[in-house]
């Protein structure tokens, strides 16, 4: 018999002896966890159940209970003691460690040895949170135990292996989020960082380019845009260039893929920073109503012109009633958008009660 047009194909039957390996893996792996668990019980937190813990590991890297067991090895066993003095002065009140030499040099291994038994694992699990809360818990020890200039050289080695991640795989929103904190810990006075918002909106835009759809990419420019211009000191004139050259950018992209969910995401980010006056800082706060208005009759106007090609994408329609909607906000004269939602339900039947309250609240009936 069929399925999707491709045929089904009898499932081969297990020999006995498969079943018997298969059976002795079952076996091995309760043992280790019973073993691990007998350990941990008696607060044996030493190199034998550390050691138990790789094992472990390897095989199930999801197993978070085990990831907090060898954490707790390398504390109590493998990391040299942390003895505090008093703060010093002139740090800012952060404590200061007196610490021998070869302490520093011994955690300096332990913690690249970590973060390197991780690497074969994120390579296999990319997406495992597990991994990555470990390799950044690993990191903070970083800070907290080393010289911060050897730890600023860890952390940035592990912003070029995220930047690694995401040429393996550019939609991993993991790797992304786990970059954007590396960034940030990276610019942080913990590791005397400086700004790397240029850099960073300069990833995007490489990102992107390479792929339309990268959502995580389109969402981590959305986070840089209005620090970015602070930085530069924007005046309106070149924040408003700016916000066309990024209308530009989304507007050219949607005319390749204009089925492309993340796209109009981000377009609904750029309109929104054209008619919003909630208080929130925004990429073009100088803007008059009349601006606001033209920028938003332009956008709709750009937005029928995919209709002549495109008359099934639900995007198109919603992106028409909101921001027909938002132009209203703006004590605009407007067309009926009871049209654009129409369309909406029919194609996204599925939120129909959405739509219900879009119409209860917005009061379609009266425009």
């Amino acid at each position: 018999m069929d399925s999707h047009g491709a045929a089904r194909t009898a499932r081969t039957a297990r020999t006995e002896e498969q079943r018997r390996q298969d059976l002795d893996k079952i076996a091995k792996y309760r043992d280790l966890e019973n073993s691990i668990r007998a350990q941990a019980s008696a607060n044996s937190y030493d190199t034998s159940l550390f050691q138990l813990t790789s094992k472990l590991l390897r095989l199930n890297p999801e197993y978070y209970t085990i990831w907090n067991v060898r954490r707790r090895c390398l504390i109590s066993a493998l990391f040299s003691a942390l003895e505090r003095d008093a703060p010093e002065a002139g740090k800012n009140d952060t404590t200061v460690y007196n610490r021998r030499r070869a302490d520093v040099e011994a955690d300096i291994n332990t913690v690249q040895s970590e973060l390197a038994f991780t690497i074969p694992l994120l390579l296999e699990y990319p997406k495992c949170y597990w991994i990555w809360k470990y390799r950044r818990w690993l990191l903070e020890q970083a800070i907290v135990r080393l010289p911060s200039t050897v730890a600023r050289n860890i952390w940035e080695a592990e912003l070029a292996l995220a930047s690694k991640m995401l040429t393996k795989d550019r939609r991993n929103f993991h790797a992304w989020g786990y970059r954007r904190n590396v960034v940030a810990v990276l610019e942080s006075p913990s590791l005397d960082g400086k700004s790397m918002v240029e850099d960073e909106f300069a990833y995007t835009t490489r990102m992107i380019k390479e792929d339309l759809s990268n959502f995580s990419a389109w969402h981590s420019r959305s986070q840089l845009i209005i620090r970015l211009l602070d930085e530069r000191g924007a005046d309106d004139a070149t924040r408003k260039a700016f916000l066309e050259e990024e209308l530009d950018l989304v507007r050219e992209a949607l005319n390749v893929g204009p089925e492309d969910q993340s796209l109009w995401y981000y377009h609904q980010y750029m309109i929104s920073q054209i008619v919003s006056r909630a208080g929130r800082p925004t990429i073009t706060p100088s803007l008059t109503t009349t601006e606001q208005v033209a920028y938003v009759k332009k956008e709709i106007d750009n937005i029928k012109d995919l209709l002549e090609d495109y008359k099934d994408i639900k995007w198109i329609y919603e992106s028409l009633l909101e921001y027909t909607i938002a132009l209203k906000g703006l004590g605009e004269q407007v067309e009926d958008p009871a049209k654009w939602l129409v369309k909406v339900r029919a194609l996204d039947p599925m939120r129909a009660g959405r739509w219900d309250d879009v119409e209860k609240q917005l009061g379609v009936t009266q425009y």
